[in-house]
């Protein structure tokens, strides 16, 4: 039956429910046609979302018609806005790379070294037509607050690249990253696929955070997902299980951390290359809270320049009020505690200015 016959039922009997249901339905299912002749992916990908909408085609006027629309857009509208071609151009350009990776990180020069080599392999194997899905993944491993993750961030911005964190820090499900298949009640793409259509582009850096920090009950099945991803030879067709369809994670730059590599699967040791993050001592420490911490916090807390002046003598007292600390966390909530307690002297009328010095600075800091 055609369209227009269906639309002339309709209106020769509109009290028939499933006659109405019938009409409504031919417009949407047209406009998925509509939104699959425009869009750009892989034609044997498109032949079976034609097949699928003859499919839905013949169930129009029956129960079940709404139930598999329903599904059936959902999925087009996952499958046709993923980047199956789309992807952002690198900037290659090492000395900006190294300008960048200093504005964002004080010290550890034999990282910046080792990140800058990686970049500099990459930029050769672009510029001379090399294949970069040989390049090694970088694995940062250190304490809590070393900057494992900000510079995975650092490496997607010299590059000029989209940026994607997926936590792994307590992960049970490998559903999570994988998806489950659409005939599911509430099923959806899983983390890897829902991030790429996030920054519209398949060539983002990919920080798969913390991969040593998965469930124990989970651990084998995440570190199968783990081996998939990182290895040139799988990646290049990857099965979301919503999506059931392979999507090439080859352009995809991933840089993984973790805290220690004693629960990371032999396999995926096999493809990473892990560089330690040294713990900060407190001279470098200090440099970064003047430098870099203390600008970021006052700009966040709405203070102007001037506002707020730290003495000097004042400082080894921000970065270990009580024993030592590996990475720069707690100097930054010390930091970010003395911003708010200026913000509310200066909002309540009582200073226009405040300096902190070795006589005031309980106020300002948590006492235990």
């Amino acid at each position: 039956m055609s369209p227009g016959a269906d639309a002339s039922l309709g209106e020769k009997n509109s009290n028939d429910f499933s006659t109405q249901r019938l009409a409504a339905g031919a417009t949407p299912l047209a406009n998925l046609r509509r939104q699959l002749e425009m869009a750009k992916i892989p034609a044997d990908l498109h032949q079976r979302l034609a097949e699928m909408l003859d499919q839905l085609a013949i169930l129009q006027g029956t129960e079940s018609f709404f139930l598999n629309y329903q599904r059936t857009a959902k999925y087009f509208d996952w499958v046709l806005n993923l980047p199956w071609n789309r992807q952002s151009k690198d900037i290659l350009d090492l000395e900006r790379a190294r300008k960048s990776l200093d504005a964002s990180h004080y010290g550890l020069d034999k990282i910046k070294e080792r990140i800058l080599e990686y970049l500099a392999v990459l930029i050769l194997q672009k510029q001379r037509g090399g294949d970069t899905r040989r390049a090694p993944i970088l694995c940062f491993v250190g304490l809590v607050g070393t900057g494992k993750t900000t510079m995975a961030a650092a490496i997607a911005q010299a590059l000029g690249r989209k940026f994607i964190r997926i936590p792994f820090g307590g992960l049970g499900d490998p559903f999570y990253l994988r998806g489950q298949s659409r005939f599911y009640p509430y099923a959806g793409p899983g983390r890897i696929i829902r991030g790429l259509r996030q920054v519209g582009v398949r060539n983002p850096v990919i920080l798969l955070d913390e991969i040593d920090r998965v469930a124990d009950d989970a651990l084998n099945t995440i570190m199968g997902v783990l081996v998939e991803l990182l290895d040139p030879e799988q990646n290049q067709q990857f099965m979301d299980h919503f999506i059931d369809y392979p999507f090439d994670l080859s352009q995809v730059l991933f840089v993984a951390t973790a805290n220690n590599t004693s629960r990371i699967a032999t396999a995926v040791m096999d493809r990473i290359e892990p560089l330690s993050m040294p713990s900060y001592s407190d001279q470098e420490k200090i440099v970064i809270g003047k430098k870099y911490l203390l600008p970021e916090a006052m700009k966040e807390s709405g203070l102007r320049l001037g506002e707020l002046t730290i003495a000097d003598a004042c400082w080894p007292l921000i970065v270990r009020p009580l024993g030592f600390d590996a990475g720069v966390r707690t100097l930054k909530r010390n930091i970010e505690r003395i911003c708010r307690r200026t913000a509310m002297l200066i909002v309540s009328g009582r200073d226009k200015k405040v300096a902190v010095t070795p006589e005031n600075i309980k106020k300002f800091l948590p006492s235990w």
